[in-house]
């Protein structure tokens, strides 16, 4: 199961890639990717679908992140040797933990924004 979010950024709406790889619309279906549909229960809901059934979205939509309604963005840095090597630094015995704005979560295709300064 393949699931998305397409449209305009701010904007995007939940869909799925069915069997063919088109993409369908499960707006009438769910709210969004997120929250109660990422849960066991919300994802044996969406297998069930038949997703020929689904709206066909037929004009090249924009791909949105992933997920949607994300409160927190948390991410952990040099969390394999192969990436401390490449900058240069040793393993650290600790997870680096760190946060980022939601704002820097994006597309597949868009373009990073740089904040000034």
């Amino acid at each position: 199961m393949k699931l998305v979010r397409y449209g305009s950024a701010g904007a995007e709406k939940p869909g799925i890639v069915d069997a063919t790889g088109r993409l369908r619309d499960l707006s009438g279906t769910i709210d969004d990717v997120a929250g109660e549909t990422l849960t066991p229960a919300g994802l044996e809901k969406l297998r069930s679908i038949k997703t020929s059934t689904l709206p066909e979205v037929r004009n090249s939509e924009r791909i949105g992140p992933c997920v949607g309604k994300v409160g927190k963005f948390i991410c952990v840095g040099l969390n394999y040797a192969d990436h401390a090597k490449e900058s240069g630094a040793e393993p650290p015995k600790e997870p680096v933990l760190f946060m980022k704005a939601t704002s820097a979560i994006c597309g597949p295709n868009d373009d990073v924004i740089i904040p000034r300064n």
